[in-house]
């Protein structure tokens, strides 16, 4: 997997449907080598931090490979790197082969899986489109959010290689399906192991717990 944009913004006042928005969804990619702290990345900002950064949230990844994919969902070209709110746009991403506690080295940085994302109505102004969440939700492809276990440098060009690979885990893909794919046949499953999955975040193992309850 190889690093091709950076992408960082400050939190700005905006609007959407008439309404004021606080947001730092609004990415642009940077050039240079930027520092990875446990909180975030040099030059970001997040608006919500309920919902974004922090220390489980503090690097949101989205594939390269899914633009393309977008751009025909959307019917025009010309996405900019950043467009989906990432930090990072990675060229060879799947959510498929990315499992929860799987270790990543890019750069001087060590990152760990945490979770997926849940898209919210920010995507549709990032990508100016009122499909944009359901797009998403249907395409699967939610990218991945890591913590950070050694701060560092990274830089556009960097290779991302997977240092640990976590035992009896599951995969990025499997944990959105299991909440928002109602004809997934590994819910259940993958919801258990879930529930108990020690490197996923304390808020998606609590949404596991509860959806489990409703089966």
């Amino acid at each position: 997997m190889k690093l091709i944009s950076i992408n960082v913004s400050k939190k700005i006042a905006s609007e959407f449907k008439g309404k004021p928005v606080t947001t730092g969804i609004f990415k642009k990619s940077t050039e240079g080598r930027v520092f990875v702290s446990k909180g975030n990345l040099e030059g970001d900002e997040q608006a919500d931090l309920k919902h974004h950064g922090g220390k489980d949230m503090a690097v949101y990844a989205f594939s390269y490979d899914h633009y393309a994919y977008w751009e025909g969902q959307l019917g025009r070209s010309g996405l900019k790197y950043g467009a989906f709110g990432e930090n990072l746009t990675i060229e060879g991403l799947q959510e498929e082969k990315i499992f929860i506690g799987d270790q990543f080295r890019i750069g001087s940085c060590l990152l760990e899986v945490s979770q997926p994302r849940i898209p919210c109505f920010k995507l549709c102004m990032a990508i100016n489109s009122d499909s944009a969440v359901k797009i998403f939700t249907n395409s699967f492809n939610c990218g991945v959010y890591f913590r950070v276990i050694e701060q560092g440098y990274i830089e556009a060009g960097d290779f991302m290689e997977k240092t640990y690979e976590a035992s009896n885990s599951i995969s990025i893909r499997s944990m959105f399906r299991s909440l928002f794919d109602k004809d997934f046949p590994d819910a259940m499953d993958t919801l258990q192991i879930a529930s108990q999955l020690q490197p996923l975040s304390q808020e998606w193992r609590d949404k596991a717990t509860k959806r489990l309850a409703k089966y």
